[in-house]
């Protein structure tokens, strides 16, 4: 196996690197008593797609019920709206921009934090269900698990065949009838298998899902189980919009989708979200049969939403913004937590960090962004944020650096490359009421949520919402200049001694080279201050 630097502070008892704990009155944090933690992350589950955050024809028992014994958060967002760049910093409290990881190809590092590893620093048997890729680059699984893959692999993948090129580019598949399981079957097989028969505690048991992400297909009786004349229809395009979502209808003939085709997705999707829905209750029954339930403490979140033909678009895009695409269904049960409430508050993925932390008694070994979640789970209705953010998008000589996927995907490549300002660098914040999108390569954009919950009329530039406007553009400012990036807690010798021979000398001989670390330097009167002329 290969090495793994080990440059990260070792993680210990204590309070936060961001501050001091949360003085909660709940059971896992009390002394001597660290919970356990099962971490559920399905991939492109709209927040709205379920029961428990108002779909009326959604049938998601588990979910709910998972919901009505803890805390859901009404107004938790994403902070990018794409996969590998929004669990990199929900598993480090970092903003996408911090390190750089804004790609699908850019991961986790071994000199760089991420939650799991944390944990297992702390103390923790880590176990990860599934071979969910796409999170760390190669060697840091390694280092952050304990154990890792399938029980019983997987027997069947999913099959390259699309009904025709129309359904293909709605990422359409139907009904499965191919025999065999899956990935997330096998997953949550082995989810199951080490909750009824947990390691020696504390334990996390981490399942990072697929579904309900593309291509929309699931097998009975799931397929069948969702009316289509009772499908909710997705909201038409909307006026003043950024030019990408012109671009993805056209290319993909999206213009040309009945509504018949999209309740036909849209019903899949939904049956997707009802096995999903199933897996949590195997996986909740298996953790109460293991006899901890009542030391375990479970989230479920999902890395961002999907499109499922809202603005007459389907998946998703690296610049969106949009609340289908950043509000995320957070729930937080279990473990002696309070529970059967729901927060307003707007939250931050980011904040599950600090808030697992707390939780397990842990010090953060980095400076993050995360704020602990622990004061509104005792206090659903005080204030969390005064703002959210969300970002992604490239600019135009990162172009290079962007992927060509292959069919049915192969035309979002296409537009990336050939018109990259199309999925220019944006940001967005959002507040109690507001919702402002900063562009570089296009004009701005300003919605209330107030009359506009959607946010599907764009309200930037008219005389009557100038002073948001300005102020939301400061907001979106001061936060860049703040989490521009982060100082390491671990310092360096301003003068470390260089093992090196001195410019001019016979190799091997012996010459007096960099030692002025040993001696002193410049400016050493002072820590910090920079060397004298």
């Amino acid at each position: 196996m290969t090495a793994v630097p080990t440059d990260i502070p070792p993680a210990s008892t204590g309070p936060t690197a961001t501050g001091p704990t949360h003085a909660t009155t709940t059971d896992p944090t009390a002394p001597g008593r660290r919970p356990n933690f099962v971490i559920i992350v399905p991939d492109q589950l709209r927040a709205d797609a379920l029961g428990c955050f108002g779909n009326p024809v959604a049938r998601t028992p588990h979910i709910d019920a998972l919901a009505a014994r803890g805390t859901a958060f009404d107004e938790a967002y994403v902070q990018n709206p794409v996969c590998s760049p929004s669990r990199a910093s929900f598993l480090t409290g970092w903003y996408p921009h911090v390190r750089g990881h804004r790609t699908l190809t850019h991961l986790l590092q071994a000199d760089e934090p991420n939650l799991l590893r944390i944990l297992k620093d702390a103390g923790y048997h880590v176990s990860w269900a599934g071979v969910r890729g796409d999170t760390f680059a190669p060697g840091v699984t390694e280092r952050s698990v304990t154990e890792y893959g399938f029980a019983t692999p997987p027997t069947r993948t999913q099959s390259a065949d699309y009904p025709s090129e129309a359904w293909a580019r709605l990422f359409y598949r139907g009904r499965v009838t191919a025999p065999g399981t899956d990935h997330d079957e096998a997953a949550v097989s082995t989810a199951e298998l080490r909750l009824s028969s947990p390691p020696p505690e504390p334990w996390v048991v981490f399942v990072p899902l697929i579904a309900p992400h593309c291509p929309f297909e699931v097998a009975e009786p799931w397929f069948s189980m969702h009316d289509r004349d009772a499908m909710p229809d997705p909201f038409p395009p909307s006026d003043r919009e950024p030019r990408f979502k012109t671009s993805l209808r056209r290319l993909h003939g999206l213009d040309r989708v009945t509504p018949d085709m999209w309740r036909e997705v849209i019903a899949t999707y939904y049956g997707m979200v009802s096995r999903l829905d199933d897996h949590v209750g195997r996986m909740m029954a298996a953790l109460e049969a293991g006899g901890q339930a009542d030391r375990t403490v479970t989230l479920f979140f999902a890395d961002h939403g999907e499109y499922l033909g809202d603005f007459g678009l389907i998946e998703k895009w690296p610049s969106g913004m949009d609340r289908c695409l950043t509000r995320d269904p957070l729930i937080v049960s279990g473990g002696g937590l309070p529970g059967g409430q729901r927060t307003g508050s707007l939250v931050e993925l980011l904040d599950i960090v600090p808030t697992v932390l707390e939780l397990a008694g842990v010090e953060a070994p980095h400076r993050h962004f995360g704020r602990s979640l622990l004061p509104l789970l005792d206090d659903p209705a005080m204030p969390h944020r005064e703002y959210v953010f969300t970002e992604g998008g490239f600019t135009s000589p990162e172009e290079p650096q962007l992927g060509h996927p292959a069919f049915p995907y192969d035309l979002k490549g296409v537009l990336e490359h050939e018109d990259v300002e199309s999925t220019g660098r944006v940001a967005a914040v959002r507040d109690g009421r507001w919702t402002y999108v900063w562009r570089l390569y296009e004009p701005a954009e300003l919605y209330d949520r107030s009359t506009d919950p959607d946010e599907r009329v764009n309200l930037a530039g008219t005389p009557e919402v100038a002073d948001v406007e300005r102020r939301m553009e400061q907001v979106l400012f001061r936060w860049h200049v703040e989490t521009s990036d982060v100082i390491p807690l671990q310092a360096d010798p301003r003068f470390p001694q260089v093992d090196l021979p001195a410019p001019g000398s016979v190799p091997g001989a012996e010459a007096e080279s960099g030692t002025e670390g040993s001696r002193g330097g410049p400016g050493d009167d002072h820590e910090g201050s920079a060397p004298r002329p």
